[in-house]
């Protein structure tokens, strides 16, 4: 059993710690962004530096008490927050936040874990290099964060996951020893893959502290267009159009339905929404393409090719920077009309490509027409991952609804995995969806992840109750 963080402790491990390392427990490290909970704790750590994480890990693991690390707080599964059990100390990496090098000839970038997504991003751009990660809370969200829940974002069909941009990490582990894996290599097969075990981790198995990250040569054209499909089965055959068309060049296909932009035009009206009707269905496309070729012409001929196959309806292509940059301001802003109109059930779910349509017709056909709840579909075509979230009826609450929740979310994970996909496609599992992987995880895998567990924390002391269900 895990002890709670103590006076005594916390005094101990001040005059281990250069003062400030401490902190108050302040509302931000207790409460998620979508408020599903509420979290205690019994202190606060924010180490400057590797060396610093290591003397807490160490004081931890003799205390036995446990850790929950935290990056930019904007995890949505609850990962995070540590809502029961005995007090622990959380772990901020808000004061490791240095891009430690930047090499723009091997397309590497050495960062620490509480480096902000966008400053990355903006580093990157200084030597004339991409970081392509994008998510809606780039301005907030920290690399370590990205790393432990592995996060997806808009460019996943061009670049990949969080996972497919980093060549290792720098960890301290439970013992406290450090774990470094930050070599500047592509190709080093010497053994078991440490830093890809501990992406995706969620900081059950240790903190990640330091990354290699890719660097991407920056596309010297881009252009967006949004183009009005009829329906979910089209957008899945104008990718495969597309693709066919622009090749690799296709960074992003998202696709948007009729009630996200009548939530954003009821919650966020200053959004500008492309098209004076609000249309079932329509894509956002994005390519990114070298000084030699035209992103606009290649759009272009992918309408045309679309409007001859009855594919696409309509469409607009960014005219400049600005209006391709509104464009994907319209598309990160539904995450934000969600919750101001209060989801009864959010999922963040994946499927394979080719069934997309089908999950979509079987599950709105369920909540929609039969029971009689919005559906917000939304989210990346391109590599199988949707949001498919569940609202009240027009007039009512979500207060009304919400006994229904657990019925809802087991209807459309149950129908997911009837299609052979995943109930966390790009979130995680945190602590919300602990049950989940319970039920439909792989027996096979769920036993390998507890003796990877058992073997590298046994005393149990990493983010408690996260991830696995697991008795210490």
């Amino acid at each position: 059993m895990l002890n709670p963080v103590t006076d005594r402790f916390l005094n101990e491990l001040s005059r281990q710690l250069p003062d400030g390392t401490l902190r108050p427990v302040v509302d931000k490290y207790l409460e998620d962004p979508r408020g599903n909970l509420t979290g205690h704790l019994g202190g606060v750590a924010a180490p400057a530096n590797t060396s610093e994480m290591q003397i807490i890990m160490r004081a931890a693991a003799a205390a036995r008490v446990g850790l929950v690390p935290f990056g930019g707080g904007t995890g949505l599964v609850g990962g995070q927050i540590q809502p029961s059990g005995p007090d622990c100390l959380l772990i901020s990496t808000e004061r490791m936040n240095r891009v430690r090098n930047i090499y723009p000839e091997d397309n590497i970038a050495i960062v620490e874990a509480g480096v902000v997504l966008h400053d990355l991003q903006e580093s990157a751009a200084q030597v004339e290099r991409l970081f392509p990660l994008s998510l809606a809370s780039e301005g907030s969200c920290t690399i370590g964060g990205n790393l432990g829940t592995n996060a997806g974002g808009i460019n996943v069909l061009r670049y990949g996951n969080a996972r497919d941009l980093c060549l290792g990490v720098e960890a301290v582990l439970p013992d406290g020893q450090v774990y470094n894996g930050l070599k500047r290599l592509r190709k080093d097969n010497t053994g078991y893959d440490i830093s890809n075990l501990l992406i995706g981790s969620e900081g059950t198995l240790g903190v990640i502290t330091a990354a290699v990250m890719r660097l991407f040569p920056r596309p010297q054209h881009q252009a967006a267009a949004f183009m009005v499909v009829p329906d979910p089965a089209a957008a899945v055959s104008l990718l495969s159009l597309a693709q066919d068309i622009a090749g690799a060049h296709v960074s992003a296909f998202e696709l948007i339905g009729k009630t996200a932009l009548e939530f954003l035009a009821e919650e966020m009206p200053d959004v500008r929404q492309p098209f004076a009707d609000k249309h079932d269905w329509m894509v956002l496309i994005d390519l990114g393409m070298s000084a030699s070729e035209n992103p606009e012409d290649a759009l272009t001929t992918i309408f045309e090719n679309a409007l001859a196959a009855d594919l696409v309806s309509d469409g607009i292509i960014a005219k400049n920077e600005t209006q391709r940059s509104a464009f994907f301001a319209l598309r990160e802003s539904i995450p934000h009309a969600n919750r101001k109109v209060g989801a009864i059930v959010s999922t963040d779910i994946s499927v394979p490509i080719g069934v997309i349509a089908e999950f979509i017709a079987r599950g709105t056909d369920r909540l929609v027409r039969h029971d009689g709840f919005r559906v917000n579909c939304f989210g990346h075509v391109g590599d199988g991952n949707l949001h498919f979230n569940i609202f009240a009826p027009a007039g009512q609450r979500k207060a009304d609804h919400i006994e229904k929740a657990d019925e809802i979310r087991r209807f459309v994970h149950d129908l997911v995995a009837e299609y052979g996909g995943s109930f966390s496609a790009e979130h995680g599992v945190g602590r919300l969806k602990v049950q989940d992987l319970d039920h439909y995880g792989d027996p096979g895998k769920l036993s390998a992840m507890r003796a990877i567990k058992a073997a590298l924390d046994p005393l149990g002391i990493m983010n408690p109750g996260a991830v696995l269900n697991v008795d210490v």
